[in-house]
């Protein structure tokens, strides 16, 4: 099933503002909330797109990828990586993220301000260099990633101060009488729970850098620069909290053969005289693998061969840029004695001379078609 726009989820323009968004995300996710809807799959399911579309467009950077790439270009919500909200997400990981929107009253058990938090590991952001073909083709990557995890007999135990709960309570005497005020624990900073064994080695939260592998799955129409975001494979939080994630920024390796412009490809093939007088058939490298082509008789130099689809897959449509071969007419640089002999009789006789017909194209006329 295809995804929403985020916009259309939210109910808001392209143009509304931070604080339009917001107020839009509170009122979708108070309307759906499974609290007012009990065992309303089709509610639960609006209230978890609602999150997904503010997880997107709540992020100034995550929103400017969306806005020019669409779902593809948002890994984090269920684009390349990850599992996004609607897959992976449970209600109460939702509501750990966006409690603020709710202004800390929240619904039922899901809610709440300053109670116990659940701590998210840090991000991770790495490189990863592509070629061309694994752009275009999709590939899959291994990598040894160091991150930071809980080591191997590291233990916790319930926060002292506030006894797990992740708040302290004070009482305030006012003109009033007395109240009674809710902050996050000093001591275990709203987790509830304190280190209690460390082993050597590992940081005061019990973690300690090591090494994994993981597996990356690059779709087909990857581009430069662009982020992939692989949920739950970034740094270890402490004492069992949620996994950062781990963030792919995608390179593009260069390519000596093929050059990239948009979502089309260009090649240039050079042909020897003979070939371009009398016609020759051709094969040349693709992303996709070798083809060949026919090289026309007569053909002029800088003459442009399109190969429609052979191009890059288009990340906003199910369409594919095209390749273009340019010919360039090799002129040899040393001829051999029956070689000049051979060009001169012509060139004497005349037979062999530049004659257009006027139906020839300008560079600008093959410019012009490049973009028809």
């Amino acid at each position: 099933m295809s995804k929403r726009d985020y916009y259309e989820v939210l109910e808001v323009s392209k143009s509304a503002s931070a604080d339009e968004i917001k107020k839009a995300y509170r009122k979708m996710a108070i309307k759906f909330h499974p609290d007012k809807n009990p065992g309303d799959k089709e509610a639960e399911d609006k209230f978890k797109e609602a999150a997904e579309a503010y997880e997107v467009l709540s992020d100034d950077n995550k929103k400017a990828r969306y806005d020019q790439y669409g779902h593809a270009g948002v890994g984090g919500a269920g684009g390349f990586g990850g599992g996004g909200f609607g897959g992976g997400m449970n209600m109460e990981d939702i509501f750990s993220q966006f409690g603020d929107i709710f202004g800390g009253g929240g619904f039922g058990g899901f809610g709440g301000g300053g109670g116990r938090q659940q701590v998210k590991g840090s991000n991770l952001r790495i490189r990863i260099k592509l070629n061309l073909e694994e752009m275009v083709n999709g590939t899959q990557k291994t990598l040894k990633v160091k991150k930071m995890k809980m080591a191997e007999g590291a233990t916790s135990k319930t926060c002292p101060t506030c006894n797990g709960a992740g708040v302290q309570m004070k009482v305030m005497n006012t003109m009033f009488g007395q109240m009674q005020t809710q902050t996050t624990c000093g001591t275990c900073q709203g987790i509830g729970k304190v280190a209690d064994k460390i082993p050597a080695g590992a940081n005061a939260q019990g973690l300690i850098k090591d090494e994994e592998e993981i597996t990356i799955n690059i779709p087909a129409g990857a581009r430069d620069g662009i982020q992939l975001n692989v949920r739950g494979k970034g740094n270890d939080a402490p004492f069992g909290g949620i996994p950062g994630d781990l963030l792919v920024i995608v390179e593009e390796e260069v390519d000596n053969t093929i050059k990239r412009e948009g979502d089309n490809l260009h090649q240039e093939l050079y042909v020897s005289f003979a070939e371009a007088a009398l016609g020759a058939k051709k094969e040349i490298p693709t992303v996709g693998g070798k083809v060949k082509i026919t090289v026309d008789p007569g053909t002029q130099s800088g003459k442009i061969l399109r190969l429609a689809g052979k191009g890059l897959p288009s990340i906003d449509s199910y369409g594919k840029g095209d390749m273009f071969i340019h010919i360039n007419v090799w002129t040899p640089q040393k001829l051999t004695k029956e070689q000049k002999d051979f060009f001169e009789k012509q060139m004497n006789s005349g037979e062999m001379v530049a004659e257009p017909s006027g139906k020839e194209k300008t560079f600008f006329d093959k410019v012009k078609d490049l973009f028809n």
